[in-house]
């Protein structure tokens, strides 16, 4: 597996604990909307905390493997990702829901106990493997709607945005 880091520097503005927090991605972002929105949230996010996103390759012949099969080595890609002290929380829809100001208080109580790393995965298109789901710490849903791995992306980039303006106190979100 061939796993892309994509990280910008910040700048620290507040007395909380810098959490790193790194998007981990099963497979790539084609769609072109899809990755100037990306882009500019990621942009936007360095002002607030240390983040990076991280691809881990599509499999290769992946239509010739079992939806099992696929999961399990998408898995064992993840761990590889993972260090013992980080803490892993699965973008999965069987997870808990959160407002945005929800979202917002979950990772500031991160930065208050002084969290080093959150990694939030969104995994491929079967889900997790059952690895994967025994290692998570949590598992938070965007939503019990069903959206397109590519959407999801730029969807929870977005909310993590919105996170750290509520956390802020900033005006970009209005409730």
């Amino acid at each position: 597996m061939i796993c892309v880091k994509i990280t910008l520097l910040c700048r620290i503005s507040n007395n909380y604990h810098a959490v790193r927090i790194t998007l981990l991605l099963v497979g790539t972002t084609d769609k072109k909307y899809l990755l100037e929105g990306i882009d500019d949230y990621q942009k936007r996010l360095i002002h607030y905390l240390p983040f990076e996103i991280r691809v881990i390759a599509d499999i290769k012949n992946s239509r010739h493997l079992s939806a099992d099969q696929q999961k399990e080595r998408e898995g064992k890609a993840i761990l590889d990702q993972v260090s013992t002290g980080d803490e892993l929380v699965l973008l999965d829809v069987d997870g808990t829901e959160l407002s945005s100001p929800g979202l917002a208080g979950w990772i500031q109580k991160r930065m208050l106990a002084g969290t080093k790393q959150v990694i939030f995965v969104v995994g491929g298109p079967y889900g997790f493997s059952e690895a994967v789901y025994k290692r998570a710490d949590s598992k938070i849903s965007l939503s019990r709607l069903t959206f397109p791995h590519q959407l999801v992306r730029l969807i929870f980039i977005e909310q993590l945005y919105r996170a750290m303006t509520i956390i802020k106190g900033e005006p970009y979100h209005h409730a």
